[in-house]
């Protein structure tokens, strides 16, 4: 069977117009209740990368991920929100944006995310995951459209790579961010590993130009989801008007046979054509994205001196 991306015209992240859209675009997939069930734990995996800019669009909107937090407590399910920033915590990226206040009016906590290893099957074997991603029921997947200096697009496949804990994300981009390839084929096992129920695109306003977090807001006035992130990807790389073979992720799937071209992808809802762009900016200059070893060192060291050193000397003292 094809894979379905469902897709709707949208410009309005009031809550009342965005409960409409967001219940209109996941019907032809079976509506919320298809996806989780009563007493499910629900993990919320937006994108949370960075609690600067608040105004520049660099996260999924607090408006979506409410209105999605929202919907699965109505069918029963027990919602909790987590992802690995690059900068600061989801916790602190969440009140710098206005998200925190939100998800405490519906009770929805917040996790850090702590990391296991796990068997991929794929060409890396292995890669350390979140357990708290791993081991919910439920994983939605709350991507935002954009741009990305190292991989030319950050969607539905790249907003995964916030399940890898912290510390390892660091090291990754030590180890393969001078790689694109490798770094993507990171990416598409990190994405099967996870393997979301559901993923829900914020796509009514993007993040173009230098981005992930240095680009400036883009009117694209589209929402979108499925049950199949590489689908989803393909589906937006055209309607972006970017060669699929120009972001890394695209291409390592289609490689991979994990998606091709739209005549294998059953597009429902709005037609792709009539969400077209002709005017998005890719990044002016493209660059890899290395922590560099003596960032990472530092991190380290003192993240295992706090854990392992301070801590039970505080503890120590206070018995």
């Amino acid at each position: 069977m094809k894979p379905i991306v469902s897709l709707l015209k949208a410009n309005d992240y009031g809550l009342k117009a965005l409960r409409g859209s967001i219940e209109q675009l996941l019907e032809p997939l079976g509506g919320i209740d298809r996806f989780v069930k009563s007493g499910d734990r629900v993990l919320l995996k937006p994108n949370l990368l960075t609690g600067a800019r608040p105004t520049k669009e660099c996260i999924t909107r607090p408006e979506i991920i409410y209105t999605v937090a929202q919907m699965v407590k109505e069918v029963g399910g027990k919602p909790f929100l987590g992802d690995s920033p690059a900068f600061g915590s989801a916790k602190g990226v969440a009140r710098t944006n206005g998200l925190l206040e939100m998800l405490e009016e519906l009770d929805v906590p917040i996790v850090e995310f702590h990391g296991d290893r796990y068997a991929t099957g794929g060409a890396l074997q292995h890669l350390r995951l979140s357990k708290e991603a791993m081991n919910a029921d439920v994983v939605i997947n709350l991507p935002k459209v954009k741009s990305h200096m190292q991989l030319t697009l950050t969607i539905s496949v790249k907003n995964l790579f916030g399940c890898v804990p912290g510390k390892m994300k660091a090291w990754w981009h030590m180890e393969a961010g001078k790689d694109a390839e490798k770094f993507a084929q990171m990416l598409i096992e990190t994405a099967q590993a996870i393997s979301p129920q559901l993923t829900i695109l914020d796509g009514i306003i993007g993040h173009e130009g230098n981005g992930p977090s240095g680009g400036e807001p883009k009117a694209l006035g589209l929402l979108a989801a499925t049950q199949d992130v590489f689908a989803l990807d393909r589906v937006i790389v055209e309607i972006l008007g970017v060669d699929p073979m120009q972001v890394p992720t695209v291409a390592a799937s289609i490689r991979a046979g994990l998606c091709s071209d739209l005549s294998h992808i059953e597009i429902v809802g709005d037609a792709w054509e009539s969400l077209q762009v002709s005017d998005w900016q890719l990044p002016s200059t493209m660059m890899p994205i290395d922590f560099g070893a003596p960032r990472v060192l530092k991190s380290t060291f003192k993240h295992l001196y706090i854990k392992f050193i301070k801590e039970p000397m505080s503890a120590y003292a206070r018995s």
